[in-house]
């Protein structure tokens, strides 16, 4: 049996329910960011989440030949992208008031798209670096989309472990897939590794190694 027939499979419940899983976590960040660092209007704010939650499944279809992308194909990625704009722009004093950060809506979305991600490029019959590589893709790329949207330095070219997560993540599937483990079972581990990983990395202010000799490295001599 091939590694692709133990994925999950993302044309299923199970792999649907992730996808829009990771489609709301991504809107709520992409929209609680609008608000919060851009300051947009109501239309800003439901762009940008939407832009946040489907720029990086956009991004891996186009790169895979699915076309048209899933967005465009099933209207409850819209839906869901664009409800969780509006819920953030409705509830974001709420959300503050109940201690629910960017960073975790963005460590959720992250997680749950490196490992469908992953999935579709193994349903597709791609092998294992190429399934990581788009894994890590479709979980950053709607991330840095949003960032050079409200010009930022893109989050995973320069602070905390962002796209090291999502390939730990997306390894992780791959290597339950070769093993032949159940895809809902290589999905949960994938997952909770890359959350785990990309919160510690927040938590402790862990960052990626930078070259010895840099502007940071200066200023600690």
């Amino acid at each position: 049996m091939s590694a692709a027939g133990t994925s999950v499979n993302t044309t299923s419940p199970l792999g649907l329910a992730l996808d829009l899983a990771g489609t709301f976590a991504f809107a709520l960040n992409g929209a609680l960011t609008a608000v919060r660092v851009a300051r947009l209007d109501i239309v800003g704010v439901v762009t940008l989440g939407m832009i946040t939650a489907l720029g990086g499944g956009i991004v891996r279809d186009v790169l895979l030949g699915a076309l048209p992308p899933s967005t465009f194909l099933d209207w409850r990625y819209l839906l869901t992208a664009a409800g969780g704009g509006l819920i953030a722009f409705a509830l974001n004093r709420q959300l503050d008031r109940l201690a629910i950060s960017i960073t975790v809506f963005d460590a959720l979305g992250l997680a749950l798209f490196a490992v469908t991600g992953a999935a579709k490029a193994l349903d597709l019959g791609l092998g294992g670096g190429q399934a990581v590589l788009l894994g890590a893709v479709t979980a950053v790329g709607g991330g840095t989309i949003r960032d050079v949207l409200v010009r930022r330095v893109p989050t995973v070219l320069q602070s905390e472990l962002y796209a090291i997560p999502a390939l730990a993540g997306a390894t992780v599937v791959v290597v339950a897939a070769a093993l032949d483990l159940p895809g809902l079972l290589g999905a949960l581990l994938g997952a909770g590794l890359c959350l785990l990983i990309r919160l510690v990395g927040v938590g402790l202010r862990i960052d990626a190694p930078r070259p010895p000799g840099g502007p940071e490295h200066d200023r600690e001599r």
